[in-house]
């Protein structure tokens, strides 16, 4: 994994400079969480969008990356896994690769992460994204999230709508888990990022973390289409 420039005298690197002006874009939207900090330091954003938006990569915006999909801004990306708080030699199963942006955060704070993408081209672009990137703790799968077999996961994170965890999610996440996802609040454009956490017996407790609005429902099914 390629180890962030030296910063200290950003004045005289103008891409030293946009970092660090990113950083604390990122700390003035309310990310604290140092582990993620680090971990979005050391990830350019610019490598895993496509090469007309390089120029722009480095904005707190969200980018179209093909298929009729789009990469949220980083803050979003951050707050949902400041939200996660993945353990660190957890097992992480994410729902939704898109770019490979977000594994690529999430590989530097567990042990492991399984990533789904239910488009093809896209699971395939992330997927040389993360190997060039130098990332050997992440898989990428084209597969249907909804019915996946791939084990017990200790964090799941959907980047997704959803009313309520889906039940074969919930069934592969181990007690003392967690699930973070958009949750749906009266109408699709309240939007709510939610950590569901769940209890040894099951069930699980549900906390509110902060507005979003951009995430649309959880699909089922894959696709090969462009």
């Amino acid at each position: 994994m390629p180890t962030p420039p030296d910063d200290s005298d950003p004045g005289a690197n103008p891409e030293a400079e946009e970092r660090v002006q990113f950083m604390l874009r990122l700390r003035a939207r309310g990310i604290r969480d140092l582990r993620v900090l680090r971990a979005l330091e050391r990830a350019p954003r610019s490598l895993f969008m496509p090469q007309r938006f390089a120029d722009i990569a480095g904005r707190d915006i969200a980018l179209p990356i093909g298929g009729g999909q789009t990469s949220p801004a980083p803050s979003t990306v951050a707050a949902m896994i400041e939200a996660l708080d993945p353990p660190p030699r957890g097992r992480v199963l994410e729902v939704g690769t898109g770019s490979g942006y977000a594994a690529a955060l999430l590989a530097q704070l567990c042990g492991e992460v399984v990533s789904l993408e239910r488009r093809r081209p896209l699971a395939l672009e992330a997927a040389a994204r993360l190997s060039a990137f130098g990332l050997d703790n992440v898989r990428v799968e084209w597969a249907d999230a909804l019915v996946f077999e791939g084990g017990r996961f200790d964090a799941i994170l959907v980047h997704a709508l959803i009313e309520a965890p889906p039940a074969s999610l919930w069934a592969s996440l181990n007690p003392g888990g967690a699930l973070v996802a958009a949750l749906a609040v009266e109408a699709a454009a309240d939007q709510r990022i939610t950590r569901w956490t769940k209890k040894p017996d099951g069930w699980w407790a549900a906390t509110e973390r902060g507005a979003t609005r951009m995430f649309r429902p959880l699909l089922s099914g894959v696709t090969g289409d462009p």
